[in-house]
């Protein structure tokens, strides 16, 4: 015979969420990164030497937060490669930092400096290419809107 507390039913779970459907990733691309902090962090890991001695769960910490800002930031790369035309210099580029990236962020997390600092590179890579690619759109827009006869 049990004697302790009657068992309650248990409620149902109760939350309210919004689900955005935004395939074109309008939002995301309206939302700008907070690159300041993170082109210092990539500076300050590429700067480590074998003298620079953190714990492992310091080092994968750091590559975890660089793989997750290298995911954003390639996600603005694309968005940028594929307003210009196929077959350009700077989307043929830009698809090659892509590639490179995926390789890179599809090998495991180590807690290693030398992992955060492939992550880092990547990093870096990714906004060189975003760059690149918004000097190339704005030529390219102005080209467009250029008066006849300039």
């Amino acid at each position: 015979m049990n004697h302790g507390p009657p068992h309650q039913a248990a409620e149902p779970a109760t939350s309210t969420y919004t689900v955005l459907h935004d395939p074109e990733g309008l939002i995301e691309e309206q939302l700008p990164l907070d690159r300041h902090p993170y082109e210092c962090l990539v500076k300050a890991v590429l700067a480590w030497t074998t003298q620079d001695t953190l714990t492992s769960c310091d080092y994968h910490q750091i590559a975890l937060q660089l793989t997750g800002h290298a995911r954003a930031v390639a996600s603005d790369v694309r968005r940028h490669a594929d307003r210009l035309s196929k077959g350009t210099g700077p989307r043929a580029l830009a698809e090659l930092v892509l590639q490179e990236t995926d390789r890179c962020l599809t090998t495991p997390l180590r807690g290693t400096a030398r992992c955060a600092q492939d992550r880092a590179r990547a990093v870096r890579a990714l906004y060189e290419r975003l760059d690149r690619l918004e000097a190339a759109l704005a030529s390219e827009g102005s080209s467009r809107v250029a008066p006849a006869g300039t």
